[in-house]
């Protein structure tokens, strides 16, 4: 299980990351430094894993893993891919995908998990296309590492996803408490 921050609807998402059992990860995406330095003491502290959404040298300051979004560039990007080649453990690397590019880019920086979205219609993205449990299945399947589920994802449709290939879920809204 991902919990995902977003700027606008989990600006601060320590609560609800002091809420997940160990082992879970947590994405950071759009927190302030000072959110994100309690959140990296949180996710050592409470056993779970930390990514940090588009840049790099803050993901180097935390210890944590780096997610790559789709249709934005990252920071930092080569420092982290430097440490990561280095062997540092925390280095995880994520991919957002959305279609056909992100998973060349997949094949190319051979990630830890890509984050396919959006499986279902969002409140992150009111109006937006979503993929569709039967779509989402077959973006996933060519992604040559594991797939996240993202997007709508709630006890009413995690459920209609192809088993087989969800290596996990990702959520905002049905894990903020």
């Amino acid at each position: 299980m991902w919990l995902l921050s977003d700027p606008v609807r989990l600006p601060d998402p320590r609560a609800a990351a002091a809420r997940l059992p160990r082992g879970q990860g947590v994405l950071a995406r759009g927190a302030k430094r000072g959110v994100l330095r309690g959140l990296a003491r949180l996710a050592r502290s409470r056993g779970l894993v930390l990514l940090v959404g588009g840049d790099g040298r803050a993901a180097l300051r935390a210890h944590a893993g780096l997610h790559l979004p789709d249709r934005a560039g990252a920071r930092g990007l080569l420092p982290f891919l430097l440490a990561r080649r280095a062997g540092a453990p925390w280095a995880l690397l994520s991919v957002a995908v959305h279609g056909r590019p992100a998973l060349a880019r997949a094949r190319r920086l051979w990630p830890d998990l890509g984050f396919v979205s959006p499986a279902f219609p969002t409140e992150s993205h009111p109006g937006a296309p979503a993929l569709g449990p039967l779509r989402w299945a077959a973006l996933a399947s060519r992604l040559p590492v594991p797939a996240v589920a993202l997007g709508g994802i709630g006890r009413h449709t995690a459920g209609r996803l192809a088993r087989a290939r969800v290596a996990g879920l990702a959520a905002i809204g049905a894990l903020r408490g």
